[in-house]
């Protein structure tokens, strides 16, 4: 076995279908009728405010810098010298390998361990697309599949890379363009399926062992299933045509002709739009994400918030964004959308802002609650089960060889602590994880934070 087999073989947190998070629901006692993943999101959608529910997307962006006093930033310098040397002791002799750092809602730093140590993130990195896309698109969007009529008669089938998109929506497409069409064995319709170049369908650090897999499937924007069957489909619009193939013969033999265009061809200006298949909600979309760790979702987050298809142009304009919140960016370098891409590089103080900044973000609970529940949901879900953190940790794994990070928001009984843990060569990770998050709980150690209930209370 190859060593980029092993590699594969370590990353199966992102190789979950997305249909596999709305089958966790159901082990949760959600009980919700058979459908699409839209109306299975929109069941387990979180409880927010009417004043929030409504805003528009364009609404959505962080208050401007300098933050208002209810808008803390993370400090610099460590206040919790207790807490410090609680995880320094879990940590012990191998503190070169961990970064960690913790900060409470008002922004104090109440430990830091190589807060500013640039390290590989893993899965960590869908805490930067996931917020990128939340902030730029707002909780009301989805992803859509759309069929356009164009003024000589063709049909254009055109996506933005809806990760549940399947064979129903593919018959329903193919019947729609027959009673557009008025089409006919004799009288046929051609109907073109829009697709970017096979150059671009994997970001280019990912490793070619990693793109067989199904974590590690190409991101298309007409990907049936997510471009996964067991393993990647390697060649989604051949996969596309053969489906679309096998359904016309079924409901309109003849009278639909198929091909394949460049994605980047644009929409002729009179072009009618015909049908449209939207996907999941922006929380569905998140938590796939983040509970899940869904790396082909991660990535079409960023291209649709970045709003190109460009991986680097997607990569700069996250980075930009960074920039604009004010959040520590020394040492970051943001590569792709799920972390698979082994360049990307955070820090562990860097995220801890970006989770403080974040929770006052005015559709934080899309955020906090697209997390995975450490003894309960998602990634977590297996972990530190019947401890004091069950139930307590809203975190994002993150998971490559040598690479464990975990990072959330830990509620203790003095409030929220932001916590980063990233580790790059560590020997039995989720053991120091769990320690250090249990002395993180001990708020006995650091001077009471109260940290401003009424931010809690959005």
């Amino acid at each position: 076995m190859s060593l980029l087999s092993v590699q594969g073989m370590a990353r199966s947190r992102g190789a979950r279908r997305s249909l596999r998070f709305f089958g966790s629901l159901a082990c949760l006692g959600v009980l919700l009728p058979a459908g699409s993943g839209a109306a299975l999101a929109q069941a387990y959608s979180p409880a927010i405010p009417a004043r929030v529910r409504g805003l528009p997307p364009r609404l959505a962006a962080l208050p401007p810098l300098p933050p208002a006093l209810a808008n803390p930033v993370l400090q610099a310098e460590i206040s919790c010298p207790a807490l410090q040397q609680r995880v320094a002791a879990v940590i012990g002799a191998e503190a070169e390998v961990w970064s960690v750092s913790v900060a409470d809602a008002r922004g104090r730093l109440l430990a830091d361990i190589n807060g500013t140590r640039s390290r590989t993130p893993a899965s960590n990195q869908k805490l930067i697309s996931t917020a990128f896309a939340l902030d730029r698109l707002g909780p009301d969007f989805r992803l859509a599949t759309r069929l356009w009529r164009l003024p000589d008669g063709r049909f254009r089938l055109m996506g933005q890379g809806d990760p549940d998109l399947a064979l129903p929506h593919l018959q329903r497409i193919v019947r729609m363009t027959a009673l557009s069409s008025g089409a006919s064995a004799t009288n046929p319709v051609r109907l073109e399926l829009a697709e970017e170049d096979a150059g671009v369908w994997w970001p280019q650090g990912w490793n070619w062992g990693d793109r067989g897999t199904a974590y590690g499937a190409p991101v298309t924007r007409l990907a049936v299933t997510s471009n996964t069957i067991d393993d990647a489909v390697m060649n989604p619009p051949a996969r596309l045509r053969s489906l679309l193939d096998r359904t016309v013969a079924n409901q309109a033999p003849g009278a639909i002709t198929l091909n394949v265009i460049s994605a980047r061809e644009p929409l002729p200006p009179n072009a009618v739009l015909v049908h449209e298949e939207p996907s999941t909600s922006m929380y569905g979309l998140l938590s796939l994400a983040n509970t899940e760790s869904h790396n082909f979702t991660a990535e079409v987050l960023l291209r649709s918030a970045a709003g190109t298809w460009n991986e680097q142009e997607a990569a700069r304009r996250a980075t930009a964004w960074l920039q604009s919140q004010g959040l520590p960016l020394q040492g970051v370098r943001v590569s792709d959308g799920s972390g698979l891409d082994r360049s990307d590089r955070v820090t562990s103080r860097f995220l801890t802002a970006l989770l403080l900044r974040m929770d006052q973000h005015p559709y934080a609970r899309y955020y906090m609650g697209s997390m995975a529940v450490a003894g309960q949901r998602g990634t977590l879900r297996h972990l530190f089960s019947g401890t004091s953190l069950d139930g307590m940790l809203h975190g994002k794994t993150g998971t490559l060889t040598g690479v464990r990070a975990i990072s959330g928001m830990l509620q203790t009984s003095d409030g929220p602590r932001f916590v980063s843990a990233i580790s790059n060569g560590a020997t039995t990770p989720n053991r120091t994880i769990g320690r250090v998050m249990a002395q993180v709980q001990n708020v006995s150690l650091c001077a009471s934070s109260t940290a401003s209930a009424d931010l809690r209370t959005r």
